[in-house]
């Protein structure tokens, strides 16, 4: 929201309405310049920032998905150890019952 500047009557009354509207006009111009300098600065940040939450989400991602694939790995090994050692201590007793 555009704040439009003023002057005091006295100085209209000084320097009369040409100049002081001049003036006016001047400073209204300025702000808006500022104003869309700053608008673009902050849309220049902010694609920065959203860049960086990108790299940071893919990277975490990645570092996940390594996890899990650690993880699963670790369980086959570790389902395998314990269906073979069920597996043989049937084996030995249906052997031993059998005799």
């Amino acid at each position: 929201m555009p704040v439009t500047a003023k002057l005091s009557k006295r100085f209209y009354d000084t320097f009369g309405d040409e100049i002081s509207d001049d003036l006016v006009d001047w400073f209204n111009q300025v702000d808006a310049t500022y104003r869309q300098e700053l608008r673009e600065q902050n849309d220049l940040n902010w694609a920065r920032v959203e860049a960086r939450i990108g790299q940071t989400e893919a990277s975490l991602r990645s570092d996940f998905e390594v996890g899990l694939e650690r993880l699963r790995s670790d369980l086959l090994k570790w389902m395998f150890l314990f269906w073979t050692g069920t597996a043989l201590t049937v084996i030995g007793l249906v052997t031993a019952v059998g005799r």
